[in-house]
């Protein structure tokens, strides 16, 4: 985690400690008013004198017995205030994290420091107490500069690193969390490292706030690799059967995420096993024209050739048998029908063919509300396509979500 020097030089220039006794004062042109004075007591003024003269000079031999002087004498909190700024000055010098960091809890131990720069300072001492492995100072610097601004998202999210470094990644997680969600409470939005990193800490710990907070990202940045890794994602943390493999590799689909050989494969390879030769064939050809899969290797040719002799006369024949299920009772003979059409990209047939199958018996209701609203997506009616999809619960209500999160992202 990275030090802030800033906020130490803003520190070291606040109070460029005006306490030289007058003669040395007399020595030099007068310097603008600092916007806080330190009362210096006379018992401790020697010490912090030479201290300071000592750091000024960066006289490294006469530094730390003149810290342990002027500490031993310093008895006002302008007094330790001060010692521990030319402290901090001295180690900041040395490039000695370990004493900027000693330090740093000297001056906050003053009581002296405002609020806003005590959150800062304590940002900065868990950066380097981090940074030491010291991975309980860590927490407590952080959970201190919480105490003082519990919407601070900076020192939310170093703890959260720090949660994960102790081996408590669902804290962690849930730290990045409630950074993101003060963010976007904010009306700003979260920085897309962030998303990236809750959600590798919740893949890696198995969690299921994984899928939760990659649809959170990919809303906030639409990207189709970040589409792709949602949906692979929800697939690894799902135990899905091959319908709902369909509905989220069709989702990549519409939003450009299928990438190399194995998506295409997946994706083709389920339609065949579903019955949707006419949709394989057009998956398959698309990876073809985007040089994404080799026609040449014999895994794609042999099923390229499956799913071109499986799909002849298959379109010509969907207007008879649609007419036919739709007159029927049978809702599971509709959607055969309709999944063909929306294989074909008749989008509104098959949005039509899936209301029919609602009002028949044996419909399974989630399952096609769904579906009715992923035809309903493609189609353009993100009024209907959101109705449809928010009525798709149970098994189907995953990947529902997912479909809502990539029409969130449509004008």
């Amino acid at each position: 985690m990275k030090l802030n020097r800033g906020v130490l030089a803003v520190l070291l220039a606040s109070a460029s400690v005006a306490v030289a006794a007058p003669a040395l004062a007399q020595d030099k042109p007068a310097a603008a008013a600092p916007e806080r004075k330190f009362n210096i007591s006379s018992q401790a003024r020697k010490e912090i004198v030479a201290l300071q003269e000592a750091v000024n000079a960066n006289n490294t031999a006469a530094i730390p017995a003149a810290i342990a002087a002027a500490k031993a004498k310093a008895k006002t909190n302008d007094d330790k205030y001060v010692v521990g700024q030319l402290e901090l000055k001295a180690a900041v010098a040395s490039k000695n994290d370990a004493a900027v960091a000693a330090a740093i809890e000297s001056v906050l131990a003053s009581g002296v420091v405002d609020s806003a720069q005590s959150i800062d300072l304590y940002n900065n001492l868990g950066s380097l107490r981090s940074n030491a492995k010291q991975y309980d100072q860590a927490a407590a610097a952080y959970e201190n500069a919480l105490k003082l601004d519990a919407n601070n998202v900076n020192a939310m999210i170093m703890l959260g690193e720090v949660r994960n470094s102790q081996g408590r990644p669902a804290d962690a997680v849930a730290l990045f969390q409630k950074a993101i969600g003060a963010r976007v409470a904010a009306g700003q939005k979260p920085e897309e490292l962030w998303y990236k990193r809750a959600v590798a800490l919740a893949y890696k710990a198995k969690s299921p706030a994984a899928v939760t907070l990659s649809r959170d990202w990919v809303k906030a940045y639409p990207t189709p690799k970040n589409w792709r890794d949602t949906i692979v994602i929800y697939q690894t943390n799902s135990q899905l059967e091959d319908s709902a493999l369909i509905d989220s590799m069709r989702l990549a689909h519409a939003a450009g995420a299928l990438s190399g050989e194995n998506d295409y494969y997946r994706f083709a390879n389920a339609l065949m096993l579903k019955g949707y030769p006419g949709e394989a064939k057009a998956v398959l050809e698309q990876g073809f024209a985007a040089k994404a899969i080799d026609k040449s290797k014999a895994t794609f040719s042999q099923m390229y050739a499956s799913a071109t002799t499986k799909s002849q006369g298959d379109r010509a024949s969907l207007a008879a048998s649609a007419s036919t299920a739709k007159a029927g009772g049978d809702a599971k003979k509709v959607m055969v029908i309709a999944d063909a059409y929306y294989g074909y990209g008749d989008y509104a047939q098959a949005a039509d063919l899936y209301r029919a199958a609602l009002g028949k018996a044996g419909a399974d209701k989630d399952l096609v509300n769904l579906r009715l609203g992923m035809a309903l997506a493609r189609s353009g009616d993100k009024a209907g396509a959101t109705a449809a999809l928010n009525a798709a619960g149970g098994a189907q209500a995953e990947v529902a979500k997912l479909w809502l999160t990539y029409l969130s992202t449509k004008a």
